[in-house]
């Protein structure tokens, strides 16, 4: 019998009770800080301390269905309902990248790193230099537009080092970003920016785990609910709901008919391509993903100065274009040009020609026309220097990086590095940077042209105005005369950097074109037509090139993904109602112990799986009210090859009176539960927390059978073990509670959130002296 004493002493402190403004529907803690990442009910992100000091809030604008964090804890993804996935600076919220993946909602992420330092092939602890910072110096930012504050556009600010630092991954432990999708993709991405894997779990054939037999299964109409990659990347569990047929004639038959076995099933995908090329896909994933960065700026780039270009121009024809209307009116029978030369030749100042510069235009207009063109100009030589042309040249630099890469072919053919299509994009970087360097010859051939215009249009207008001129800067009579006949009306600039519907090519002399043709021969450009097209051109072949190259390692990565083994695990109702309302999951991986290892179990790899499930009450009537777990399912292919299985779990009854809202798996085999009151209406009545120590609990062996069609949870119908109150670790919470269940294993607390609004903080580890309730 309790003493008085005995009940004051609860287990888990309570550090606070906050409001919330809206319901929140995912949380997540920070692994690496006390930071909680919450979603809201309306899609906003709101990132507070562990005192509840909220840091910043932002909204992307669509509606969020999955949320995780980077290993460090420096940045955090978030996926979106049309497929994207964002990354965002933990410090601002500051939107880092975007990745469109997916054609539907992500629904679930998972970001794990290696954790071992990576070692070359004599076992010395290996570390990638990129060699780009010894040659050039820090890489361009996008340029921004002219008028524009910081914060208008989603141009990243010159004094932040956050889109820097996320791409300069040198320093980094090779990570993956897996993002899973409701129709079954998965999509891996190294650092969380350079995509490199995508898989579609209805497209895997799934044989049988015992040697010796035939048969094969599929999952149709499959809907992932969790992803969780192994500690080492080897492996990747996968939690999906699905109809499991099995793949022969006459199933083919049946597959629209509902005849398969639909439930939640537990898949294992063979990711060790992950591991065994970490080093070759770290040093790809580095220069591919900064490659793509620069890229972005030079986009960026030819798009301001485009705009900047056009603005320009746009200015100088509203200003010049009523002299032609004013010619008309006079009833003459020629050209602004024509008259401008008549002029400029020292014949008599025609009437419109005179009015349009004394009235129309005046010194005033000219002066300001000429300080718009010719400062429009300046600008995009600006942009140029500092921004397009040494993204083009560290472009350069880095195909050739990978170039060199690409001939070890031992090494990274194994990856999808194919050398013809590095070479090809390699060539067109080059090209680009000819490109580059002709268009700055035209742009400042344009503006000395324009300068030059203006500078005797000026003096005309002095001259007509009866005014001195001898302030007027000189002006060069034969380049005036250029740009009446070639650029008065015509505008190179623009047509170097618009990208048309219909090929606008470059007329080019014969001569010139034979010369081209023969560098060949010394190491020139195999393509020779590249002088024949514009810079906005190249640029968009350049672009084509890369993303050729680069989709081949993804390709290629892609097919090395496979699915080793698959464990039904129980039913679900096949209506769509059922199956859009998620069951409570949770994946983890722990270091091996005694407790967790059976006599057949060897330490081969360090991690046991950790899989654990809520069973819905329609599933097994007759074991209602349960959650399993289940472990080392990521070993089992192999234990059953060698005659045993390694494959254990058990069933925990929920104490009577309660049902299971959420759960999750903390530290040391640990689970959580969250447990409302099931005679409670809901929004009222009280809650619960429990903490189940996972190694002392009786696991069961599971045996596999010869074919898949079978649910696992029919071989616990008579082993489960029921939870009771006084015999494990409870917190009551005075609310109804409801999901998400968000547990720091690095702070050990977890937060719980009340179906009114309240957030509700709990500290799970306890010193010696057990802390009494202060409430």
């Amino acid at each position: 019998m309790e003493t008085d004493e005995d009940q004051r002493v609860i287990p888990f402190q309570l550090q606070f009770d906050k409001p919330v403004a809206s319901q929140i529907k995912i949380a997540e803690w920070n692994p690496e800080k006390d930071l909680l990442a919450m979603v809201t009910e309306d899609s906003k992100i709101l990132l507070h301390r562990f005192n509840w000091q909220r840091l910043w809030t932002i909204s992307p604008g669509r509606c969020i269905t999955s949320l995780c964090w980077r290993p460090d804890g420096k940045a955090i993804a978030v996926g979106l309902e049309d497929g994207t996935v964002s990354l965002h600076d933990v410090e601002n919220g500051k939107l880092l990248r975007s990745l469109k993946s997916h054609t539907v909602a992500v629904v679930c992420l998972n970001w794990e790193e290696d954790g071992h330092l990576i070692r070359d092939d004599n076992g010395n602890i290996s570390t990638y230099e990129d060699r780009t910072s010894r040659f050039f110096p820090p890489a361009p930012r996008v340029p921004r537009m002219p008028g524009v504050v910081s914060g208008d556009t989603g141009f990243m600010d010159d004094n932040e080092d956050s889109f820097q630092e996320l791409s300069n991954s040198s320093h980094q432990r090779f990570n993956i970003l897996c993002s899973g999708d409701k129709d079954g993709s998965i999509c891996f991405s190294i650092f969380g920016i350079f995509p490199i894997g995508k898989i579609n779990i209805h497209k895997f054939c799934f044989p049988t785990p015992l040697v010796g037999t035939q048969a094969t299964y599929r999952l149709l109409n499959a809907s992932i609910y969790k992803v969780a990659l192994s500690k080492d990347l080897c492996h990747l569990i996968v939690m999906c709901s699905g109809e499991l047929i099995e793949d022969n004639d006459a199933s083919r038959d049946r597959r629209t008919a509902g005849h398969g076995m639909h439930g939640l099933h537990s898949l294992m995908l063979d990711t060790s391509i992950f591991w065994k090329r970490k080093n070759e896909l770290h040093q790809v994933a580095q220069q591919a993903s900064n490659i793509e960065d620069l890229t972005e700026v030079i986009r960026a780039s030819l798009s301001v100065m485009c705009k900047q270009w056009s603005d320009a121009m746009h200015t100088f024809h509203e200003k010049f274009d009523p002299l032609s209307t004013l010619i008309i009116d006079h009833g003459l029978d020629s050209s602004p040009q024509e008259e401008f030369l008549s002029l400029l030749g020292g014949a008599r100042t025609s009437p419109p020609v005179h009015q349009f510069l004394v009235n129309s235009l005046g010194e005033v207009g000219a002066k300001r026309v000429s300080k718009v063109v010719c400062g429009a100009g300046k600008e995009l030589q600006l942009i140029v220097l500092n921004h397009l042309q040494p993204a083009a040249e560290i472009i350069g630099f880095r195909m050739g990086e990978l170039r060199g890469l690409s001939r070890w072919r031992a090494r990274y053919q194994g990856v999808g590095l194919d050398e013809t299509l590095i070479n090809n994009a390699t060539e067109k970087a080059g090209m680009l940077l000819v490109q580059v360097e002709r268009f700055m010859r035209v742009l400042s051939s344009v503006v000395q042209q324009f300068s030059n215009f203006f500078n005797w249009l000026l003096k005309c207008i002095k001259l007509l105005m009866s005014e001195p001129s001898d302030q007027l800067l000189p002006y060069n009579s034969e380049l005036a005369v250029i740009f009446l006949k070639f650029l008065y009306d015509q505008d190179p600039v623009r047509k170097l950097l618009e990208l048309s519907e219909a090929d606008c090519d470059i007329e080019i002399e014969l001569e010139t074109m034979q010369r081209v043709k023969e560098l060949v021969h010394f190491g020139g450009f195999l393509d020779c037509e590249y002088l024949r097209r514009t810079l906005a051109k190249e640029f968009q072949q350049m672009e084509s090139s890369f993303k050729e190259a680069f989709l081949m390692p993804f390709s290629t990565i892609s097919e090395k993904i496979l699915c080793e083994n698959l464990l039904p695990l129980f039913s679900l109702p096949s209506s769509p109602a059922s199956t859009s309302f998620p069951v409570p999951t949770s994946i983890s991986y722990y270091e091996y112990s005694s407790h967790a290892m059976s006599s057949n179990q060897t330490s081969q790899n360090s991690f046991i799986d950790y899989i654990s499930f809520q069973i819905p009450e329609e599933s097994f009537p007759e074991i209602a009210n349960c959650i399993g777990i289940a472990r080392g399912f990521m070993n089992d292919l192999i234990s059953v090859k060698k005659g045993y299985s390694s494959l254990e779990a058990v069933l925990l009854g929920v104490p009577d009176g309660y049902h299971c809202v959420d759960l999750s798996l903390y530290k040391e085999s640990q689970i959580v539960l969250l447990l409302n009151e099931t005679t409670s209406s809901e929004g009222s009545g009280d809650a619960c927390m429990m903490i189940v120590q996972a190694n002392d609990l009786p696991f069961v062996s599971i045996s596999r059978s010869t074919s898949l069609d079978y649910w696992m949870l029919h071989q616990l119908k008579e082993s489960v073990v029921y939870l009771q109150m006084e015999n494990e670790k409870v917190r009551s919470i005075p609310h109804s509670v409801i999901a998400p269940l968000a547990v720091s294993t690095s702070r050990g607390v977890a937060c719980v959130f009340a179906a009114r609004k309240r957030a509700l903080v709990y500290i799970l580890e306890e010193d010696e002296d057990e802390v009494s309730d202060a409430e």
